[in-house]
This record gives C-alpha cells, structure tokens and sequence, in this order.
C-alpha cells in the first residue's frame, strides 16, 4: 500500500479480503496493531514485543465481524508503545502524520488508525481506547469517533492493557458511516433509535480547555443544544473536582497495565521510551490502598452520574483540552498537556459509558472534537444523534 502518512507497519502483509455482500461491501479499513490476524505477529508498537511473540493463530473476532460484513481489512497501522501513550510519537516506528494538522502530532495511542482515515488512505479503522486513545485522535485530526460502552465489544485477539477501561472504537470521516459500522459491530439499528431530550453541558470539563478551544466550539454546543427539548449548563459531578478522577483513573490504569506487561518487562528488558517507562514504573509503585481507594471513588461517581444520566439525556463536553500539540516537544512540556488531556478523557472512562467526538470546530485552521457522552448502553444513541448533528 501507497503510505504517505507513515500510518501502516512495515513488519506485516497483514490483508483480509471482505465477503462479496454485505452492508460494508466495497471499503476499505486499517486495523490499531494490537489486533490479532491470523497467520501475522501483533507488534503492539514495541520492536521487542514484536521478537518476542509468535504468530496469531487466530484473527481478533471484532476485525472478523468486518470482513464478514464486507469491508477488506489493508493493513495494521502504527500505536504507540503497548498502547500507553496519548500523543501518537513512536520513538521506535517514527510518528504517523496529522494530514489535518501537518507538523503537530496525531494523537494516541491509536495514531496509525487516525492518521490514515484523516488522509484517506482507508475508508474507516479500528483503534481501542482505554484512557482517550480513540477520542483525542479524533480530535487532533478532525474525525468522527467513538470509545462504545465498557464491555461492548469482545476484546479477544487483542493486546490489553488495563482491563477496567480497556475498549475497542473506531474513525470515520463522516457520521452516517461511523453509524454504519456500529451496526455492524453492535448488532443494533439505528433507525429505531430514540431521541434523547435533555443536554447537560459540562461546565467543569469545558473549563479545563484552552479559552480558544472553548471559543471555537462554542457554535457547535449551540448547533448541538437546538436538537434538545431542554438543556442545561452545570459541572459533571458536584461532590469532587476532574483532578480527583483523573488521579484515580491513573492508579487503577497504571496498576492494571503493570500487572498486564510486568512479568514481559522483568524478562525481557525491553527499549522503551522515557515517557512509557515512566508510565509503567508509576503504575508498578501505585499502592494497595491507593488502588482500593480508586476502586471506591470509581463507585462512588457511577452511583452519582448514573443517577444523572437518565436515558433521555446526554452529556457534552470538549474531547480535548486544545488542538494537536506540535511534533517533538519536550518530555517536561508534554507531561503537562498529558495531564490535562486525561482530565477531559477519565470521565467516560471512569464511568464505563460511551463517547463520541465530532469534528465540528477548528482553532487557527487545526481541528478541535466536541463530544457528547451517554449513560452505558447508550451507544445507538449518540451514534443516531451524531447523524442529526452532522444532517443539521
């Protein structure tokens, strides 16, 4: 394949032929290379995971359900490291290109699957999403994408990472196909879908983004807010700050991707860059009562948002805090936005509910995503609202 964009891996011929019908029949996808296919080494990003690991025997069952539904699978595409980056830089395999924002970065971990959708290399592509790894790059290169419920969709034949969070999602550049293929891998009809009434606008979430950011989606919050019978501005929880997710969020994360990777780690040694060591020590030294106190703060807030979040309504929010960041900026520098990036992404992931970003705003020319986020089981509902969206 023609790769402008440094978006597939080179250590795979990875290629499935979709069935001869189906309601995907004639596209084209690309598949995160965390994901099994038969015959081919899933190399997770990393040159020693790649070394280290045999051949799958199996393909993933969720890029099975694709081909079967008709679309070819081309190739794997580029993740940062075991999935535990956010902004899409590879030290090993070089950093897929924004074709949306040229010299900025694409945003991860599903940087390969983002870059090659925007650039239109690929009609749509599979990505997963534990702490924002779909939403951001969507973001950052003005896509349409979706992190479904926790627990949606089988993980099998894939490279986990944190099983409390970890998600499969997908890119699209337009709403009707992303719907498309929620069909297919929800099992669900969008056409019976019902209308949600009310809007929350989250006034905390859109606090923690740039006031840029905050001007240029405001437009697409009033876009959003006229498909509502009522809407409503207030802060996501009322008990306790964003900051209090995310640093809970980031001791269950970490921990859980300690206890996934470790054993691998301790073996083998492998070349990590700084940021991904120091994400996986930190998740090694993340303390027993410090994981049980996560465990009861993420409790504590889906008892509250459950109660909020009653099925006729929806939650929106900015995806990222400000458009993609430029390439090769220091570590110091990139902690930071990493911070603050995670404040937006832990809601939904602490709540195990879906999101969706929609690519309805741009800061100087650079995309910026506009999310709404459902209560679990809610999927069909923002993938039929991102359709009216997109419609009005």
């Amino acid at each position: 394949m023609h790769d402008p964009l440094n978006a597939f891996c080179t250590h795979t011929t990875a290629y499935l032929k979709g069935a001869t019908n189906g309601p995907l029949a004639g596209l084209k996808f690309a598949a995160k290379d965390l994901f099994d296919i038969d015959g081919h080494i899933t190399g997770a990003g990393n040159p020693d995971w790649l070394r280290t690991h045999a051949s799958a025997h199996r393909t993933a069952p969720v890029v099975q359900r694709l081909v079967d539904a008709g679309a070819d699978m081309v190739g794997k595409t580029h993740t940062d490291e075991l999935s535990r980056g956010i902004l899409g830089e590879n030290a090993h395999y070089g950093t897929p290109t924004n074709p949306r924002a040229p010299g900025r970065v694409p945003g991860g971990s599903s940087s390969g699957s983002a870059a090659a959708v925007a650039g239109g290399l690929v009609d749509f592509a599979l990505g997963t999403d534990t702490g924002g790894s779909v939403r951001i790059p969507a973001s950052f290169c003005g896509l349409y994408g979706i992190r479904p419920t926790h627990g949606r969709l089988p993980l099998d034949g894939m490279v986990g990472q944190a099983p409390s969070f970890d998600t499969i999602g997908w890119f699209a550049r337009d709403a009707d196909l992303l719907g498309r293929i929620g069909e297919v891998l929800l099992g669900i009809d969008l056409s019976t879908t019902r209308r949600p009434r009310h809007l929350i606008v989250a006034a905390d979430a859109f606090a923690i983004a740039e006031s840029a950011t905050q001007a240029a989606l405001a437009p697409a919050v009033e876009k959003v807010k006229a498909l509502f019978d009522s809407h409503e501005r207030r802060p996501v929880s009322a008990t306790v700050p964003l900051s209090d997710w995310t640093a809970h969020q980031r001791a269950i994360q970490g921990r859980e991707a300690w206890n996934t990777f470790g054993a691998w780690i301790d073996q083998t040694n492998p070349r990590f860059a700084f940021d991904i060591s120091d994400n996986f020590l930190r998740g090694r030294d993340t303390s027993d009562a410090a994981l049980a106190a996560a465990r009861d703060f993420q409790a504590a807030r889906r008892r509250e948002l459950l109660a909020l979040l009653g099925e006729d309504t929806i939650l929106c929010l900015s995806t990222a805090p400000f458009p993609a960041p430029p390439l090769g900026q220091p570590r110091s520098t990139m902690w930071a936005q990493r911070n603050a990036i995670s404040t937006l992404t832990t809601i939904s992931a602490t709540l195990g509910a879906p999101q969706l970003s929609l690519p309805l705003a741009a800061v100087d020319g650079l995309p910026v995503g506009l999310s709404i986020l459902a209560r679990p089981g809610a999927d069909d509902v923002l993938l039929a609202l991102a359709r009216r969206v997109a419609a009005s």
